[in-house]
This record gives C-alpha cells, structure tokens and sequence, in this order.
C-alpha cells in the first residue's frame, strides 16, 4: 500500500464579489439642509418625510453639521417662553457640529461595530470633505440578507 503526501496546501484566496462596503448600502438620495435654513422648514421637512434628522451642508456640498429633532426641541423650548408659535432661528444655531462620519470604502461589519460602540443612529459618509451619502443601523441590517454566506 502506497500513501502519497503532498505537503500542506494553502486554501485558494476567496475573492468575493459581493459588496460588503457602506458605499453598496448607504442612501445617497439625501434631505440635505444649510446653515442659513430656519428650524420651522427643518420642522415642516422632516415630519413631511418621517425622518428623525439630516445633514447640514454648504453651498460646495461640504459636511458643516447634523440637525435632528432633538436639535428641533431646543427651539421649541426656546419658543415656549419667549410665546412665539414660530421658530425662525437658523439651522446653523442648533445643528451639532461635531460629527462622526465614515469613509465610503469601510466594510459594513466595521460600521456596524461603530454603531454599536457609538450609539448613533446614523453616519454621514464622507470622501474628500464631501458629503456622499449617509448609512442608518436600518441599511446594515437590510443589508444581511442579501449576503451570501462566503462572505462572512
């Protein structure tokens, strides 16, 4: 009886093609607001669209700020005593301006980790001081299924 041994083979490198990057799963269809934009259209826009906020970018479609309804409350509040039903203090006066962005070529499973560590509820994704889209926590997991299980 003859036993052959060829020695330790390397497994063959897999190269998927199926896209596993935040730029193959963020929005790029964005509601956008500027700075000079006043807390009552921010108010109107984001109840007409049922979202919970948006990036805020100037006129070179650079990154400059986030405003969520949260930012919104502050002017609510802020109308509660001063008894005006309107709001027309400008975006770039409640909008947060430090904001955590990602790159468009991270892997979603880095994002993922992110979100989880950063408790936010959405990342701007930025290249070259633009804004390119944005990706939720809701992206990543509609994202799942359509993974195939070589990816992982």
């Amino acid at each position: 009886m003859v036993k052959s041994f060829q020695g330790v083979r390397k497994a063959p490198t897999k190269i998927s093609d199926q896209p596993i990057l935040v730029q193959d799963f963020m929005t790029t269809n964005l509601i956008t607001f500027r700075p000079e934009d006043t807390i009552d259209h921010v108010i109107t826009v984001l109840t007409r669209k049922r979202i919970s906020g948006a990036p805020v970018v100037d006129d070179n479609g650079k990154l400059v700020g986030m405003i969520s309804e949260g930012d919104c409350l502050k002017e609510i509040i802020k109308g509660q005593y001063t008894n005006t039903p309107k709001f027309p203090a400008a975006v770039s006066e409640q909008m947060t301006t430090q904001v955590f962005t990602l790159p468009p070529d991270i892997s979603i499973f880095d994002a993922a980790d992110r979100f989880l560590t950063m408790k936010i509820r959405r990342f701007p994704v930025v290249k070259d001081e633009k804004l390119i889209g944005q990706i939720s926590v809701s992206d990543i997991v509609r994202a799942m299924p359509k993974l195939k299980a070589s990816t992982w």
